[in-house]
């Protein structure tokens, strides 16, 4: 599908970046112009990668509340699991079978559960996952891997800023559409490295996150991605929040302070730009499956 090492040499570097989460290690980014895709490089080996994953404190893994970033992304989180639970109910069938890819502690498979969906959840963190299974109310299933589902099972499968992180991403399309029911929808969301936060803050917007984050979207390469395994674009919707939030993480690396007001301001313009050009911080892809 993507065939990036047969293809490198006639990928040209995008820009270049450092790891300021764990390794201080630099990074480039190549570009797939017909995919208009942009990916690290070099790519760590799936062993490798394990060890730029902090043990502690990945804020999507964490319950911790101990930084004013803890705080803004668990009060964001709060607001943004409601309109996920709101998106997809339109696609809930009388089964109402629902697989959230990248689970974390739980917090959208418990949501989607309360609302009357049937889940699963998907999480390799075992302090992750050991978290989603121990909650004493509202059970959920979250497991290590996929191996043990069926094909053709579910109504909806979410991928909640997780399709950057895969680093097998051409297998892992498949076995989404394999275990996907005919007329089901795949619900992703990623960073959208043509918004104008990411071209204003350049090699310090934090969504690039390298290399943690192996691919790097934008709103075309999307539907071009997922039409390799007969996936149709349904409708696409913005993460308005993400601007201010990645502002605020970006003016961090860069400075050494969130820089609030001006972090706001710059979520503002991106936004702001974006509703005229779509070109949000973030994007939540609706892809359909089709034979």
């Amino acid at each position: 599908m993507f065939h990036v090492e047969r293809c490198m040499k006639t990928h040209n570097k995008h820009i270049t970046l450092k790891d300021y989460s764990v390794s201080g290690e630099t990074f480039s980014l190549l570009k797939d112009p017909s995919l208009d895709l942009l990916y690290t490089h070099p790519k760590p080996s799936d062993e490798e990668l394990k060890a730029f994953y902090p043990k502690e404190g990945y804020i999507s893994h964490s319950n911790q509340l101990k930084t004013l970033f803890d705080f803004l992304y668990h009060a964001v989180r709060y607001f943004s699991l409601r309109r996920k639970v709101r998106l997809v109910k339109p696609f809930k069938t009388k089964a109402a079978t629902l697989l959230d890819i990248g689970a974390g502690t739980g917090y959208f498979i418990r949501a989607a559960k309360k609302s009357g969906w049937n889940v699963n959840g998907i999480e390799p963190n075992s302090v992750a996952r050991e978290i989603a299974n121990m909650k004493e109310s509202n059970t959920v299933n979250c497991e290590k891997s996929l191996s043990s589902l069926e094909d053709a099972s579910y109504d909806v499968i979410t991928l909640w800023h997780v399709l950057e992180h895969l680093p097998n991403i051409e297998e892992d399309l498949k076995t989404f559409k394999r275990l996907l029911k005919p007329n089901g929808r795949i619900i992703v969301a990623v960073p959208n490295f043509k918004s104008f936060d990411a071209l204003y803050f350049k090699s310090f917007w934090a969504a690039y996150d390298v290399p943690r984050h192996l691919w790097h979207f934008s709103k075309e390469s999307i539907p071009k991605i997922f039409s390799k395994v007969q996936m149709k674009l349904e409708k696409t919707y913005p993460m308005r929040m993400d601007a201010y939030y990645v502002s605020m993480l970006s003016n961090k690396q860069k400075t050494g302070s969130i820089r609030f007001l001006s972090s706001l301001l710059t979520g503002f313009r991106s936004n702001l730009k974006a509703s005229k050009s779509g070109e949000y911080s973030s994007l939540i892809y609706v892809l359909k499956n089709t034979y």
